[in-house]
């Protein structure tokens, strides 16, 4: 376990070379590839430890790089369907499940957290979907909690395709811009921390500020 945790942390942080290395060896399945690891982190909840910002900064650098060993416009389309599906998976696993695991009233899956979700999201809801698709970690349980909420689909689906473009295109054109700059080339491991502690701030900043309301 621990082994394979090491292995994940040192994928996401030479992501860069290792994306290199599945262009020279597979092509145009590359894009499947790319397809898979963001379906997979969009829409299964348990696996939200795939990478997602840096995944998709390291593919925009490849894209600009001498070659183009990889087409922006077909990595727009395709990393969009991505999470389209992905998103999609999530929220009616969450419609479908949630309810009736509710139902059992368990110690810490009680009836009464589904009702401040099923509230949370209706005031909420919009911008939630949209602000949690730049949140590592709140981005894959975004759509299930959407789901177990009973959230209405238009407005998640909405929503969520929106955030998708947004998040798509920025995290691509941020790598295709700047990812062959000199000093990222040099130093790719430490923009990739940059870039999770940066997706990470409003985790910490709705931390911080719950803990100064309660006190």
């Amino acid at each position: 376990m621990i082994d394979t945790i090491k292995s994940l942390f040192d994928f996401i942080l030479h992501i860069d070379k290792h994306l290199i290395e599945i262009v020279e060896n597979y092509d145009n399945w590359t894009y499947l590839i790319l397809f898979l690891i963001v379906f997979a982190e969009t829409g299964l909840v348990v696996t939200p430890l795939l990478p997602g910002d840096s995944l998709l900064f390291a593919a925009g650098a490849i894209a600009a790089a001498d070659g183009n060993p990889l087409s922006m416009g077909l990595l727009i389309v395709i990393l969009f369907i991505a999470v389209f599906l992905g998103d999609n998976t999530n929220y009616f696993i969450g419609n479908y499940i949630g309810p009736k695991v509710f139902q059992s009233n368990y110690r810490f899956l009680k009836k009464e957290y589904l009702e401040r979700t099923q509230n949370f999201y209706a005031k909420h809801g919009g911008k939630t979907v949209i602000m949690a698709r730049f949140v590592p970690i709140v981005r894959t349980f975004a759509p299930f909690v959407a789901g177990v909420g009973a959230m209405k689909y238009r407005n998640f689906i909405g929503n969520s395709m929106f955030g998708s473009l947004l998040w798509i295109n920025v995290c691509l054109w941020a790598g295709y811009l700047f990812g062959n700059l000199p000093f990222v080339k040099n130093n790719f491991s430490l923009v990739v921390l940059f870039i999770i502690g940066l997706s990470l701030l409003p985790i910490v900043y709705g931390f911080l500020k719950s803990r100064m309301q309660k006190n």
